[in-house]
């Protein structure tokens, strides 16, 4: 449990270090808007849950995909396809910056 608890508060430092950066918080405001667009667009195309809706947001922008849900419409299908395409490399971008001031914070 301890080397879980150090992880934690490590990352919880990289994050604190990293939204000083100008740039890292605009890049975690646009993720953010991201899945959120994401969310609001199931909620109302598809007629699920909010919480469903960011639930399967995140799941397919982080290419996990369990594949419990799936979008029935053929609109939900074709954002689903351009949602991918375009937030994995949001994701990335975030996921990259975020290793990089892991670094800089621990030099």
């Amino acid at each position: 449990m301890m080397p879980f608890l150090l992880i934690v508060i490590s990352f919880f430092r990289v994050l604190r270090h990293a939204f000083k950066d100008r740039e890292f918080r605009s890049l975690a405001v646009f993720v953010f808007a991201v899945i959120v667009f994401g969310a609001v667009f199931y909620w109302r195309v598809e007629n699920w849950r909010f919480l469903d809706a960011l639930y399967f947001s995140v799941v397919t922008l982080a290419t996990v995909g369990y594949g419990d849900m799936t979008p029935e419409t053929d609109a939900g299908k074709v954002f689903t396809v351009l949602y991918i395409l375009s937030g994995i490399g949001v994701l990335a971008a975030f996921a990259t910056a975020l290793v990089s001031k892991g670094r800089e914070s621990f030099r």
